[in-house]
């Protein structure tokens, strides 16, 4: 028996036709699947349309509408598994976002998109959309993207070219699975980054957020005055991109004590590395320390991406957002 996949079109490259304007999304969900023809000779894929965005233009409240709606279609128990197709510049904060929102999915969701038309005679969309129908068969439950022949977790996503068509990698964590001539290949190793559901944990949407958090990376000589007036602008969540491990200013521009001032009054700070791999540990140097003591939270190897979407969604839940920010939610921190 044929798996039953459901497609939502989100927009996106892959969903590009040229036009006087530069590449517009402009292909519908029933566009993409009458492209898609070998493919439903294995699954039976129906499709249906989300939004039609350059995912550039992609806010929270769309994150937000796409949770409700993979909700909504999931708790219906009609799919075996989902694929969206998105833009790949903010599909890495997308499917960090999902994994939050929704707890203990049934089925697979999994997020992919292409860095050339469907319609271009060079197109990855093919392959990528093949990977991507491959996971949402296979019975594994969370959220992942599927590129250039890698599944990677949701939370571990990051675009790292803009135009080759190997742009995404997975960091700080192997690929979920990755895609060869004998098929779809999982990694458990990958998998148990998940924290354990109890069984029969139901599937739940928790889809509140907030907007107020920014994220801020550091250069040689920014001003503590930057951090003053974004919490004086109702800022509630602050990243920072700390140097190396985690380090900041103390002397002359003293960073670390504004900040402590605003941690004071309540805003939620975080630090993670403008390294792109190992993450950040706030515990080995001076800097780091005074940054601890002034109650700034370490994101330790979450990726950039993965901690702005989760302060926004820990702001906005029952309870202490630091608490939450700090627990493995959807397998974007490795175990110590």
């Amino acid at each position: 028996m044929k798996k039953r996949i459901l497609l939502l079109c989100a927009g996106g490259t892959i969903a590009c036709r040229p036009t006087e304007n530069g590449l517009v999304p402009s292909l519908t969900g029933e566009d993409l699947l009458s492209h898609m023809s070998s493919m439903t000779s294995s699954y039976e894929i129906t499709s249906k349309d989300l939004f039609s965005l350059d995912s550039s233009n992609i806010q929270p409240e769309h994150w937000q509408q796409a949770a409700r709606r993979i909700y909504e279609e999931l708790n219906t128990g009609h799919w075996d598994g989902l694929v969206v197709t998105h833009g790949t510049d903010t599909m890495a904060y997308t499917a960090a976002m999902l994994s939050y929102m929704l707890e203990n999915p049934p089925v697979p969701i999994v997020i992919t998109g292409s860095q050339l038309p469907l319609e271009h005679a060079l197109t990855d969309g093919y392959e990528n959309l093949r990977c991507a129908m491959a996971m949402a068969a296979s019975g594994t439950p969370g959220v992942f993207v599927a590129f250039s022949h890698s599944i990677i977790l949701g939370t571990r996503a990051v675009k790292t070219h803009s135009s080759q068509l190997h742009a995404f990698e997975s960091i700080n964590a192997p690929a979920v699975g990755t895609v060869t001539a004998a098929g779809l290949h999982l990694n458990s190793e990958a998998l148990a980054l998940l924290p354990r559901r109890p069984v029969g944990a139901p599937f739940r949407l928790r889809d509140d957020l907030c907007n107020q958090v920014i994220l801020i990376k550091l250069t040689p000589g920014i001003s503590p005055r930057v951090f003053s007036l974004l919490a004086d602008a109702g800022f509630c969540g602050i990243i920072i991109e700390a140097f190396g491990s985690g380090g900041m200013a103390f002397l002359r521009r003293n960073l670390v004590d504004t900040i402590g001032d605003l941690t004071r009054r309540g805003v939620t700070v975080a630090a993670v590395s403008q390294c792109l791999y190992d993450g950040s540990d706030l515990s080995v140097y001076e800097s780091g320390r005074l940054a601890l003591s002034n109650g700034i939270l370490q994101a330790r190897d979450m990726t950039a991406e993965a901690a702005v979407t989760k302060m926004m969604w820990a702001l906005a839940q029952p309870g202490d957002p630091r608490d939450l920010f700090l627990r493995n939610v959807a397998g974007e921190i490795s175990p110590v």
